[in-house]
């Protein structure tokens, strides 16, 4: 849910500096804020993510260990990006220094919808879940490709939904965990 609240408060927070500053909407110091608390976020998933392990839904396989263990390590080096950026606050946009920082932020995405697919599969495959939260990893993962990549494309606003719809997700994937327990 943090990750949902802060893609509406970028959507709806009065732009501090014009669109032109990779910062934008907010100053360097609002920008370093919530990257911080962006990377908090990601950590969180991590939980959540080892959290899918353990709870057996994405059985025992090696399919399940690769999915799952490389969707943490993905959204580890996500997180350690969010925290990278915070270098570029004062940088105009684009910029060689915000390209890096992009290649970085597509690398870490593409990642972790790889693996969340593969987690995905094996969850399916382990029938350890039954009716619609079985496909919560799977749909997680192929969100990264559509609507996430086109959405990160687009205008801001629509990047920053096509974000948030990512982040409710992930709740519902958390929601289903606490839900059902774990082994």
């Amino acid at each position: 849910m943090l990750g949902v609240a802060g893609g509406l408060f970028l959507i709806f927070y009065p732009a501090a500096v014009d669109d032109g500053r990779y910062s934008y909407p907010l100053t360097a110091t609002g920008f370093a804020i919530i990257q911080l608390v962006f990377c908090v976020q990601h950590l969180g998933l991590v939980v959540l993510l080892a959290a899918l392990w353990t709870s057996g839904a994405a059985g025992r396989s090696g399919v399940g260990r690769i999915g799952v263990g490389g969707s943490v390590l993905a959204m580890l080096g996500l997180a350690a990006v969010e925290v990278a950026a915070i270098s570029a606050r004062d940088s105009l946009y684009p910029s060689p220094e915000t390209d890096t920082l992009d290649i970085w932020y597509g690398v870490t995405s593409m990642g972790i919808g790889v693996f969340l697919i593969l987690a995905g599969i094996a969850v399916l495959r382990a029938k350890a879940w039954s009716g619609w939260p079985r496909y919560l990893p799977l749909a997680l993962g192929i969100y990264v490709f559509v609507p996430l990549t086109p959405g990160i494309l687009g205008p801001w606003v629509v990047a920053r939904l096509a974000i948030t719809g990512w982040m409710v997700l992930f709740a519902v994937l958390g929601w289903t965990l606490l839900r059902r327990g774990t082994r």
